[in-house]
């Protein structure tokens, strides 16, 4: 299986949780013209600022490993550099700036400084900002909004289908026996995975 291929059945599982650009970007068919491919660039210390980002949305538990363990600072540069168009491309290294230039006017610190407690602050301010972004239609922080939106979808995704994410945070069943749409959970039950 590929991994775009993997990418859609897990971005197909998780339904709803995922915004309709993402959905469109990975149900598209299409490959991208080599000269819109790594349109944008990251640095290795943008790489931990989204590894950090991602663990907010996904942190680490006592079952399992978060976000960045599952390698998500890689990822979510890659996914954006090798599936999204320029114009997305762009429209998310910019809201990627204005995250930090948000973290300096904020809490007057770059994102690595903040606190557990000033990223999960920062984080539902950005929610908030983007549900606000889309109901009104408004170019106000629309570069924001879509970092935000895209950076939640692509944790998501790929989380979910890393390895820690399907053998760590759900139950795991390398082959599993028959199909039961309606099998019951225990209380603290891990969802399934499959393989």
């Amino acid at each position: 299986m590929h991994r775009r291929e993997a990418l859609r059945n897990v971005a197909f599982l998780l339904g709803g949780a995922i915004s309709a650009t993402t959905m469109g970007v990975l149900f598209e068919s299409f490959t991208l013209p080599e000269n819109e491919k790594n349109f944008v660039s990251f640095s290795l210390e943008d790489e931990k600022i989204l590894a950090e980002f991602a663990d907010i949305i996904v942190p680490t538990t006592k079952s399992s490993a978060g976000a960045k363990a599952a390698g998500l600072g890689k990822f979510i540069p890659m996914m954006m550099k090798d599936c999204y168009p320029a114009t997305m491309q762009t429209s998310f290294a910019n809201g990627f700036k204005e995250l930090q230039a948000k973290s300096m006017a904020d809490f007057k610190k770059n994102y690595l400084a903040l606190t557990t407690a000033e990223k999960t602050k920062l984080m539902v301010d950005l929610r908030a900002m983007a549900i606000a972004q889309k109901a009104s239609k408004s170019e106000d922080n629309k570069d924001l909004a879509y970092f935000f939106t895209t950076a939640r979808d692509l944790t998501l995704l790929g989380y979910y289908s890393s390895e820690i994410g399907c053998t760590k945070a759900r139950e795991y069943v390398l082959i599993p026996g028959r199909y039961d749409g309606s099998a019951p959970l225990k209380p603290g039950q891990k969802s399934w995975a499959t393989g």
